[in-house]
């Protein structure tokens, strides 16, 4: 498998997985034609993608979807509540909708995508599980806290694409109000640098690397999820950055 990032963050998050013959995008919170030149930089052609699979309803992940499927004739995965919140971004008419419930797994083909349930405080968000038969690569961002069964998810994985939102440091000490602060932190928000390196650290072993992803610009900086993640796991294993304003390289697994 490979795993391209094209874009990570608050700002717009869209992923690129190659599954044996499949192609598939997770997430559509950049503009298509972003997209389509960034994966033309790499080789790959958009509308060569088997489906667009949606994680949650919030603008960053989903505001561009109708966009990817009318431009680019790609099938829409997504659950029947996200769908109906992620209207209010204007999707338009969509032609291909593949509902799924939360928590089963999607097939296509040989290859199959497993949704894990998260506390995050969009509709009815999910992560990701890409599972080829021979590998199994974690798309995990937006995760709400550290939930039970989050650490044996990462424990099953080859490798990961992690979200590592925010230093609790910055954050509590940044310009945001006190709830949007509180929202962050608590029970439906994101994970911090040290959270997301203990659940790594846990399941080193396994992983051959791990993609820190979502930091916020704010309240993160690439040094300091870098050095939590480093201090946590050592000098061995791999650890990649998912840039907020580019397209990464392609990660193999």
């Amino acid at each position: 498998m490979k795993l391209i990032s094209l874009q990570s963050g608050s700002n717009g998050n869209c992923i690129y997985v190659e599954a044996g013959d499949k192609k598939l995008l997770f997430d559509a919170g950049i503009a298509g034609i972003r997209a389509e030149r960034r994966l033309a930089a790499h080789g790959r052609d958009i509308r060569d993608v088997d489906a667009l699979i949606i994680s949650h309803d919030h603008t960053d992940h989903a505001r561009c979807l109708g966009i990817y499927q009318r431009k680019f004739d790609l099938p829409v995965c997504i659950t029947k509540a996200t769908l109906a919140a992620a209207r209010r971004h204007r999707l338009g008419d969509l032609r291909e909708v593949r509902p799924f419930r939360p928590g089963r797994a999607i097939r296509f083909g040989d290859v199959t995508v497993e949704t894990i349930r998260t506390p995050h405080d969009g509709a009815d968000g999910v992560a990701f599980v890409v599972d080829d038969g021979d590998s199994r690569l974690g798309i995990l961002t937006d995760l709400g806290h550290v939930f039970d069964g989050l650490a044996d998810v990462i424990a099953s994985l080859d490798a990961v694409l992690i979200e590592s939102n925010y230093d609790p440091h910055r954050l509590a000490g940044g310009p945001y109000p006190r709830l949007l602060k509180e929202r962050i932190r608590g029970d439906g928000g994101h994970l911090a640098n040290q959270e997301s390196a203990g659940l790594i650290a846990a399941a080193a072993t396994g992983l051959r690397w791990v993609c820190l992803g979502h930091l916020s610009e704010t309240n993160n900086t690439p040094d300091l999820a870098m050095h939590a993640h480093r201090a946590a796991v050592g000098k061995k294993l791999p650890l990649h950055l998912a840039g907020r304003y580019e397209a990464s390289d392609a990660w193999e697994v």
